[in-house]
């Protein structure tokens, strides 16, 4: 594990945007009602938000950021980096960073770079964007987390295709001698197949099978431009490292679960969270969801609840712990501090 900590900057406010179509677990053809009942109640996702054609994770976004922007009173030009957290990028190349630094109307002098991750992005690039923000050199700088997770997706997957949705976020911070960030970061690159799409890279380019689909136990129907996941092993790796990461990082503090005002979990699904809960004995009531209606949303789900469920329930001051854990395997905690969080409405665009 890598423990430490980042002094130096602190986060100002935190915005998200989802497409505005929604779809209905519930009428998902491939569950029969009493299926979509239970569907429902174990992972907690009623509904999802999906992509239309054309639809980015740039796009999302960029909506997210202008909106923060404009929230904050920040202007453009002030900011100095971007950092972009996706595994669903705009283009196989540039960079989706790069191509927002333009949108925005960022100054060319700025820093631009994406960084490849999921599940665990939002903690993951926090770390990157802290650790450079540490040195002095930039003032003003902005997390961008999202993914279209829906894009790999067969809806003959009743596997994988009810649990995700897309998002985009942006996370505005500034820098700040006075704010430390405390870290646990993990990874174990042996589970790679537990959650990835197999062709599409250099290694397995798309060639003439690539389509072709396949029928898995269970009437699972997936090709190999979808995302294949392994639910128990998923299942089996988060129950079991994220509660130590976060234990860890309370050591770390001399903090207990008395002393923290919110955890947020990466939103996977609502029994392996809820597990991973009851394990560290936070309330329930310290731990809030947004499965129910936006579903798995990758590297945004940590920001996209922050923003979502705690907008009008934050205190002045609030204590944060987060924790992402999933694709690589790869899994990480964060604990930080946040004194007058700037949490916009949700947009829907």
């Amino acid at each position: 594990m890598a423990t430490f900590t980042t002094v130096g900057s602190s986060i100002a406010g935190i915005s998200a945007a989802v497409p505005a179509v929604r779809i209905d677990n519930m009428e998902y053809e491939l569950l029969t009602p009493s299926e979509q009942q239970l569907f429902v109640k174990t992972t907690g996702i009623r509904y999802r938000h999906v992509a239309g054609p054309g639809q980015t994770t740039g796009d999302l976004c960029y909506a997210a950021a202008n909106k923060l922007l404009n929230k904050l009173n920040w202007r453009v030009e002030d900011v100095d980096l971007v950092i972009m957290v996706s595994q669903s990028p705009d283009y196989f190349l540039p960079a989706t960073a790069i191509i927002l630094q333009d949108r925005l109307g960022m100054k060319k002098s700025s820093v631009a770079l994406d960084i490849n991750l999921g599940c665990s992005g939002y903690v993951y690039g926090l770390t990157v964007i802290t650790a450079m923000m540490q040195t002095g050199a930039f003032k003003k700088a902005l997390l961008l987390a999202g993914d279209v997770s829906t894009a790999a997706t067969n809806k003959k997957d009743k596997s994988t295709y009810p649990l995700f949705g897309d998002a985009g976020t942006a996370t505005a911070l500034e820098y700040n001698r006075d704010y430390k960030i405390a870290f646990d970061l993990n990874s174990d690159g042996s589970g790679q197949r537990a959650i990835y799409i197999p062709h599409g890279g250099i290694r397995h380019p798309i060639d003439a099978t690539t389509f072709e689909e396949q029928t898995l136990e269970g009437g699972i129907v997936r090709h190999q431009r979808n995302l294949w996941l392994d639910g128990s092993e998923v299942f089996n790796f988060s129950v079991r490292e994220a509660p130590t990461s976060i234990q860890t990082l309370m050591n770390l503090t001399g903090t207990s679960p008395d002393d923290i005002d919110y955890l947020i979990l990466h939103q996977a699904n609502k029994l392996m969270d809820e597990t991973i809960r009851k394990k560290l004995k936070f309330p329930a009531e310290k731990v809030p969801y947004t499965l129910h209606d936006f579903g798995n949303t990758s590297s945004a789900s940590i920001p996209l609840t922050i923003a979502h469920a705690c907008r009008n329930r934050q205190a002045l001051t609030t204590k944060w712990l987060l924790s992402g854990f999933g694709v690589g395997l790869s899994w990480g905690s964060a604990q930080l501090t946040t004194h007058q969080l700037v949490l916009p409405e949700i947009l829907y665009i």
